[in-house]
């Protein structure tokens, strides 16, 4: 997607909930060679770019160091020149205290093309999340939105706090923690009533947000007393009465909680964003990776041959998808399965077979390979089976077929390896008791934690997708908080949100 020049898209990202981003948004970040992103957007907001696009994040305060605007704005510009299709990813909407006339003047200057996209800018977000309306018929007609923090070296007027104190509606300032002893004191000297009605909201649509509730003039004792630091809106105005008695957001089943998965990074986005969907804060750390075989050779020859096999068994959705990648790298299509019949271990599999536009055959009621060599027993007599599988896993399928005399061939169709190291900062998270829960969905995924995480394990409850798993965790010493009656995600995450009570 390279041009002789490229595009720069200045995009919105919303306040931190993922699912906030535009439509517009998505696309664009589907279609990026680079993404340069904030520090405070959310990761999952990444999940819709491109593999093979280059991500890079544009400093934090736990890194150190926080670029300048005229070092971005110099990045932006040269991934541009270089004929690189790219996304400057914003936190809120640009357009509102984003800096984003700065950027787009930078881009004018060079003769760059490019694009805005707004977001949902964080005032709007906490009318929804924190239940507290902006406007109100009765008593706000209008809003200001207000910058806490003015630009050092501003040329022009300072912002009119005497004015401000008069305005008939909402104030909502933004960056304005630190620096609201000085304009609350401000706002009061000029006439506000000091016990206008106030709410914090930080980490405004987050599972980690906050709602605190005072008045402007105990505002600044309330922010020393509970230690409120970045990133947070302060609403002032009568509007804070009509806060909602009962809050949707804070109110979903998982909110306040923090969840690992660990499945393969391909794997994850779907789990965290049902997490995510349930009020959780949902990290990411592999503990096993996928990929190709050792040797393709044992495959490709059982793909030139399926003409040969009577059944078609897979044991999971990768060795599904795995499979037919390689089936259409070696020129072929569907035609080539032939009379196969299909055998899947569980819904995810199926699942998977159905985005060839594919159902199997059999499925056990029960996804455990004792239930499938079971059903296979009786409806494979006398055919030949080509068991389709991971470098490693049970060997109870093949096992309990050949001993019923049944033909059985077995072909790796990708590696699973065991993640070595965990992120740093999962680590560290881990250790200091911030993670509630490690979700484990396979035998390899636990034995792989163990191995990575080791007594750390201690600092978080593990939830298990099967017995089997959970066997496994408990032979290792750590037996597992809670196990899924159906073993899926879906009965994962239902086995962690009874666990609390929902």
């Amino acid at each position: 997607m390279t041009t002789a020049q490229g595009k720069v898209c200045l995009v919105g990202a919303g306040p931190g909930d993922p699912d906030l981003l535009t439509l517009r948004g998505q696309q664009l970040l589907k279609q990026a060679d680079v993404v340069f992103y904030d520090y405070l957007v959310n990761p999952l907001a990444l999940r819709h770019v491109d593999s093979a696009a280059e991500l890079v994040c544009l400093g934090s305060h736990t890194q150190g160091r926080m670029l300048e605007q005229v070092e971005i704005n110099a990045e932006v510009i040269a991934a541009a020149q270089a004929g690189k299709q790219v996304v400057r990813l914003k936190g809120g909407d640009p357009a509102v205290f984003g800096r984003v006339a700065e950027e787009i003047a930078a881009l004018e200057q060079v003769g760059i093309a490019y694009e805005v996209v707004p977001g949902v800018t964080t005032a709007l977000a906490a009318s929804s999340h924190a239940g507290i309306p902006l406007t109100h018929r009765d008593v706000a007609s209008s809003v200001a939105l207000v910058t806490g923090q003015e630009c050092r070296g501003k040329q022009g007027p300072a912002l009119d706090l005497e004015n401000l104190a008069r305005f008939p509606g909402t104030l909502v300032f933004y960056m304005g923690v630190t620096t609201a002893p000085v304009w609350s004191t401000e706002l009061i000297a000029h006439g506000k009533p000091g016990a206008t009605p106030v709410a914090v909201v930080r980490h405004c649509s987050r599972p980690s947000q906050q709602t605190y509730v005072t008045s402007l003039q105990e505002l600044p004792r309330l922010l020393e007393r509970e230690k409120i630091r970045p990133p947070a809106i302060i609403i002032v105005g009568d509007v804070v009465h009509a806060r909602a008695a009962v809050n949707e957001f804070t109110s979903r089943p998982l909110f306040g909680q923090t969840v690992l998965v660990t499945r393969a990074a391909h794997q994850s986005a779907g789990l965290m964003l049902r997490l995510s969907a349930l009020g959780a804060a949902a990290l990411a750390q592999p503990a096993i990776e996928t990929g190709p075989p050792a040797s393709l050779a044992p495959l490709d020859a059982a793909l030139h041959a399926l003409a040969g096999y009577d059944w078609l068994v897979f044991s999971s959705a990768n060795g599904v998808h795995f499979f037919f990648q390689r089936l259409r790298q070696l020129g072929y299509d569907l035609r080539q399965l032939g009379t196969c019949r299909l055998a899947t271990m569980g819904p995810a599999t199926t699942a998977a077979l159905a985005d060839y536009h594919l159902h199997p055959d059999v499925q056990p009621a029960a996804y455990r390979a004792e239930a499938l060599a079971a059903e296979l027993v009786a409806a494979a007599a006398g055919k030949r089976v080509l068991l389709l599988r991971a470098s490693r896993g049970r060997e109870v399928l093949a096992d309990t077929l050949s001993a019923a005399g049944i033909a059985v061939e077995q072909v790796v169709t990708y590696a699973s390896r065991d993640v070595e190291q965990a992120a740093a900062e999962i680590r560290a998270a881990l250790v200091a008791g911030e993670i509630d829960w490690i979700t484990v969905t396979s035998s390899a995924i636990a034995r792989s934690l163990v191995r990575m995480f080791g007594q750390q394990l201690t600092q978080a409850r593990l939830a298990a997708i099967s017995p089997l798993t959970a066997g496994v965790l408990a032979e290792a010493g750590y037996p597992p908080a809670v196990t899924a009656d159906e073993y899926t995600t879906t009965g994962l995450v239902q086995a962690v949100v009874e666990a609390r009570g929902g």
